[in-house]
């Protein structure tokens, strides 16, 4: 989808969930969270990859919350490999979760993709592997 959205002009950014709230967090300390934010809200698509893959600090739910406020009414597109109802769980504060979540849930368009990983289809095969499919190194 983004790639699409690039064919068609628009400005988009991908990420890591992770890597967007360590920057985010880098912000607090050096005092550049409001421009760090604001390249954030920028472009016309942000995709955060690998969200709600671990537990969430107060800091990072406050962030993450501040974000998708920020970005309300611009394309933000979500992957994960959790439902969301199991979102929830993740964050510390359960009136942020619920407010970030609402805005979340409640505007999107969900995507199941159920079906095998592509990744298996991108490991080496034949010599040069052990019995678990990892490369040998010799």
């Amino acid at each position: 989808m983004g790639h699409l959205a690039i064919r068609q002009g628009a400005n988009v950014r991908f990420a890591k969930t992770s890597r967007i709230l360590a920057d985010l967090a880098g912000g607090h300390a050096d005092r550049t969270w409001d421009r760090r934010l604001r390249e954030l809200v920028r472009p016309d698509v942000l995709i955060l990859d690998d969200f709600a893959m671990r537990q969430l600090t107060a800091a990072q739910a406050d962030d993450l919350y501040e974000l998708v406020s920020e970005r309300t009414g611009r394309s933000l597109i979500l992957t994960s490999n959790r439902a969301p109802s199991d979102w929830y769980q993740l964050f510390p504060n359960p009136v942020v979760a619920e407010s970030l979540l609402d805005r979340l849930i409640n505007t999107s368009h969900q995507v199941i993709m159920n079906g095998p990983s592509y990744r298996p289809n991108k490991r080496p095969r034949g010599g040069g592997t052990d019995k678990t499919n990892k490369p040998s190194i010799k």
